[in-house]
């Protein structure tokens, strides 16, 4: 089954839909070997690991669909990509849209947010009208080639106009021809509640630690009626702390082995990687070359 197909029938099943943000194929591996369905390419997560530079819309489109066709090929599970607001006009979004298919990913959503977007849980967000959003969604609609690839709007509306706007632009991105729904930001649960029941589509949660938005279970997220649930930050952070932790070991005592309990071992990693695959596949063709 081709990817898209599979991560649509992931997002239109009954159980949620848990997709880890992962910056990096070393993290999209191991999320699939932790029996993620899915995995998602975060600007956030890419941002930080790719430039050390917070979510202000400083990577570029090919750097970002760099990092989603070196995640495509490092796993064998879908990808969801973050095509932020399309990088630039009408035809830069056509392109956007082409540029993250050719790669592989499995669903792309784009945001209602001006350039340089800022990070949905950031203080001093702004939207653009909503005519140029719903140019970007047809855009998006139109440059897609697999109609199994689905396309999901995302609005940052609910911290500028309040929940009314935000569900309204929403019914419209629908309309114009999105897929799925991303309300970023609700800051109660019954506003999460409420965009559930009134957005008619498969609507997606994004949980930030430390964000606007309540941090709830996937199965409390099930009940209220959400298809979808975004992690994007978790493993940025996990990182980021676990580095600081060594490398601060590290800096006070010249050595590593005060810190190894978090540290997967070197046998550990290298079968993590799929190191035993590549010395099987090399010796396989060794004999069928008759070395």
């Amino acid at each position: 089954m081709k990817k898209t197909s599979l991560l649509k029938r992931y997002i239109l099943d009954p159980e949620i839909l848990v997709i880890p943000g992962v910056p990096d194929p070393l993290c999209a591996r191991i999320a699939e070997a932790e029996g993620f369905k899915a995995v998602f390419l975060s600007g956030y997560a890419s941002s930080a690991s790719y430039l050390g530079a917070p979510d202000v819309g400083l990577l570029t489109l090919t750097e970002m669909v760099d990092c989603a066709r070196r995640i495509v090929d490092a796993v064998n599970v879908p990808v969801f990509a973050d095509g932020d607001t399309g990088h630039g006009n009408t035809t830069n979004v056509m392109r956007t849209m082409r540029c993250f298919e050719r790669a592989g990913v499995a669903a792309v959503f784009f945001e209602d947010q001006p350039a340089p977007k800022r990070c949905g849980h950031m203080a001093g967000k702004a939207v653009v009208p909503v005519n140029e959003m719903v140019t970007r969604i047809k855009a998006a609609v139109d440059a897609r080639v697999d109609p199994d690839l689905m396309i999901m709007a995302r609005t940052d509306a609910l911290a500028v106009e309040g929940v009314n706007r935000a569900i309204e632009r929403m019914h419209t991105y629908l309309e114009a021809g999105a897929d799925l729904s991303f309300v970023e930001a609700p800051q109660t649960e019954d506003e999460m509640r409420r965009i559930v029941r009134e957005v008619p589509a498969p609507n997606m949660a994004n949980m930030v630690p430390g964000g606007r938005t309540p941090m709830l279970s996937a199965r409390r997220l099930q009940e209220i009626g959400f298809a979808i649930v975004a992690h994007p930050t978790a493993l940025t952070y996990a990182i980021a702390r676990a580095a600081r932790s060594l490398l601060g070991e590290l800096a006070r005592t010249g050595i590593t082995a005060g810190a190894e309990n978090p540290m997967l071992t070197f046998e550990e990693f290298n079968h993590l990687i799929g190191l035993d695959e590549i010395r099987g596949l090399e010796a396989r063709m060794n004999v069928e070359a008759g070395e």
